[in-house]
């Protein structure tokens, strides 16, 4: 059966999207996103060992008995949180002090794992490349629109402190939105960062029926006429 590469594409950036529908990774998602450049790191993270993970699945699924096929997954996935938490340590070290465990625990992450165990293991590379790709483009996402939620409400500003994975030239990038502003605490705080979840999550709700509407109005409907009746004695 041919590889629908464009299923697999909306899939992960809307129809299945690990966080807003199949809800998975919230702790880190929920944990981080206090500005965009926290959401900006574990989302490019995220994404790096999802398509590492799945490439390296697919690549050698036929080769992995099923008695022992989730503890190797947990070694190729650790083995990429690893070589992204040195990279990081190398090139982007303030940013790693500030996402701290979240990085490491990128291993129990249950979106790189669902997606290593449901689709690469089953499915060539190149759609278990694009697969990794896109739920990882549609998880830093929504890490980055609930970043930039609470880095305006709760902060006034956007794009704050992006010389941390950019480089001093990414300094002036910081928006003020709201000059003086003190700054609204409950946006920060965990609870602003569910209430925000919801209300991403309410969206999306509303914008599929929205679209479901239109596709049911659009359909043609039947044509009224008279209908056949068997008569029996």
């Amino acid at each position: 059966m041919a590889t629908d590469y464009r299923k697999i594409t909306f899939d992960g950036l809307w129809n299945n999207n690990p966080a807003l529908v199949q809800l998975l990774g919230l702790c880190p998602l929920l944990a981080v996103t206090g500005s965009v450049v926290n959401a900006i790191g574990l989302g490019a993270a995220s994404t790096l060992v999802l398509v590492g993970s799945n490439l390296t699945v697919s690549a050698f699924r036929k080769f992995v008995p099923s008695s022992v096929r989730l503890p190797i997954f947990v070694m190729i996935i650790a083995s990429f949180v690893t070589c992204i938490e040195l990279l990081m340590q190398a090139f982007t070290y303030d940013l790693y002090l500030i996402l701290g465990i979240f990085i490491p625990l990128i291993v129990t992450n249950c979106a790189i794992m669902g997606r290593a165990d449901a689709f690469a293991c089953k499915n060539p590379v190149g759609a278990s490349l694009l697969d990794g790709l896109m739920m990882g483009a549609g998880f830093t996402a929504v890490l980055v629109i609930l970043g930039a939620m609470r880095e305006a409400l709760g902060s006034g500003t956007l794009f704050a402190d992006m010389q941390l994975l950019f480089g001093p030239a990414a300094e002036s990038w910081k928006l003020v939105l709201v000059g003086d502003y003190s700054g609204f605490l409950f946006a920060i705080l965990p609870p602003g960062a569910f209430v925000g979840m919801g209300l991403l999550i309410a969206v999306k709700n509303i914008i599929d029926d929205r679209l479901e509407e239109r596709r049911k109005a659009q359909q043609p409907k039947p044509e009224a006429g008279s209908k056949r009746v068997r008569v029996t004695g």
